[in-house]
C-alpha cells in the first residue's frame, strides 16, 4: 500500500442469508485532503460488529452498495485543518473499513481519545469502546445490577459478553453465568474470565441448561441472542428481574421478526422488566466508563479480550469469522502500528 493511495471495503451485493466474500470488494482511491474544520486520519484499528449484518440488507439507515462501509475505528491524524486536532493525535470515529478517512470532531461520534497511559490501543474499540459502553449501560442503567445479584449473559465469549462479565464482577455480582457456542469457549469463560458457570447452547435446551447452572434463579439477563435464550431466561428470572436486550444474533441471517417467547406472559406474572439497550443513547457515559475501568486495565484485573486479524486485506474475513463465532472477545483488524 502506497502513501498516496487509500483502500476501502465496498459492499457490492445484498447477502442472502449468511454473507460471503463475493458480497464485497476491495477498492482503491486517492488519499483525500482535509478541508476547513476536518482532519485526515490513517486508521490503525478497525472494528467489525454484529450490527453490520443488519445494515447490509439496505433500507432506511442501511449501507449503500459500492461505497466504503461504515464502522468504528481508531486512527492517527496525518494532517489537520481543525485547530483542536494536531498531527499525531489519536481519534475514535465511525469512518472505518478503509485505510484513510476525513473526520470532523463531534460528527458521527468522532472524538479525540484521552490516551490513558498503560492502556493498549485495542481497549478503545473493545472494553472502552462501543462494546464496553453497551455492557456498562446495560448493567448500570437498563438493568441496574446491584451487588449480590445473579446474572446470565448470552453470547458471553463475544465482545459485549466478555465486557459484561468483567463489569458485572466489578459491580459486585454474586454469580455470573454465560452461554457460548463451543466447549472451548465454555472453558475460556470459566477458566480464564472467571465466570461461575457456563454452558454450550448446542448441548441441549437453553432453558434446561440455565436452570441447572442457576437452580435458584437469576436477577438480571443481558441478552445478545434472543429466541430460545430469552425464553429460557424468562423462566429463570426471579420476581422483579430485569432483561437488558442488546441484540438477537440468532435471527441475523434469516427472519428479522422471530416468534415471541412462549412464556412472554411471565413478564407480567413475575413483574419483570425488559428494555432495549442502544449504545447511541448512552454516549454521555463514555468518560464515566473510562474512569471506572482504566484503573483495572492498568492493574491487569481487566483485559481487553480481543481477537486481532492482521492486515487490512483481512477485514472481510474478520467480519465473516465474527459472524461464525471464530473470535474470543471483540474481533478487530489491525492495519497500522
Amino acid at each position: 500500500m502506497t502513501t498516496n493511495t487509500a483502500h476501502a471495503v465496498h459492499q457490492i451485493a445484498r447477502p442472502t442469508g449468511f454473507p460471503t466474500a463475493a458480497d464485497f470488494t476491495y477498492a482503491s482511491f486517492p488519499v483525500p485532503l482535509p478541508g476547513p474544520g476536518t482532519a485526515l486520519v490513517e486508521n490503525l484499528l478497525l472494528s467489525v460488529d454484529p450490527y453490520h449484518r443488519g445494515m447490509m440488507d439496505g433500507g432506511e439507515g442501511g449501507f449503500e452498495l459500492n461505497t466504503p462501509l461504515e464502522g468504528r475505528s481508531v486512527g492517527r491524524v496525518l494532517a489537520s485543518r481543525d485547530p483542536e486536532l494536531r498531527e499525531g493525535d489519536l481519534v475514535f470515529h465511525r469512518a472505518g473499513w478503509r485505510t484513510h478517512a476525513l473526520v470532523t470532531l463531534g460528527v458521527d461520534g468522532t472524538r479525540k481519545l484521552r490516551g490513558h497511559d498503560g492502556v493498549p490501543l485495542e481497549a478503545y474499540l473493545s472494553i472502552l469502546g462501543g462494546t464496553g459502553l453497551t455492557a456498562y449501560a446495560a448493567l448500570t442503567r437498563t438493568a441496574a445490577l446491584r451487588s449480590g445479584e445473579d446474572l446470565f449473559v448470552s453470547a458471553a465469549a463475544g465482545g459485549v459478553g466478555t465486557a459484561t462479565g468483567h463489569i458485572a464482577r466489578l459491580l459486585g455480582a454474586r454469580r455470573i453465568i454465560g452461554s457460548a457456542g463451543s466447549a472451548a469457549k465454555v472453558r475460556h469463560l470459566t477458566g480464564t474470565l472467571g465466570f461461575d458457570a457456563a454452558f454450550d447452547y448446542h448441548d441441549g435446551p437453553v432453558g434446561e441448561q440455565l436452570a441447572q447452572a442457576a437452580p435458584d434463579g437469576i436477577d438480571v439477563y443481558v441478552d445478545n441472542v434472543g429466541g430460545d435464550h430469552l425464553e429460557g431466561a424468562i423462566d429463570s428470572l426471579r420476581e422483579y428481574g430485569r432483561v437488558a436486550w442488546v441484540g438477537a444474533i440468532s435471527t441475523y441471517h434469516g427472519d428479522r421478526s422471530p416468534a415471541a417467547p412462549r412464556n412472554l406472559f411471565e413478564v407480567v406474572h413475575k413483574s419483570l422488566r425488559l428494555e432495549e439497550v442502544l449504545v447511541r443513547n448512552h454516549t454521555n457515559l463514555q468518560d464515566e466508563l473510562e474512569d471506572f475501568l482504566v484503573p483495572h486495565l492498568r492493574s491487569g484485573r481487566v483485559g481487553t479480550d480481543t481477537t486481532v486479524v492482521q492486515g487490512f486485506e483481512g477485514t472481510v474475513e474478520a467480519f465473516l469469522g465474527m459472524l461464525r463465532g471464530d473470535n474470543l472477545g471483540k474481533m478487530l483488524v489491525r492495519i497500522g502500528a
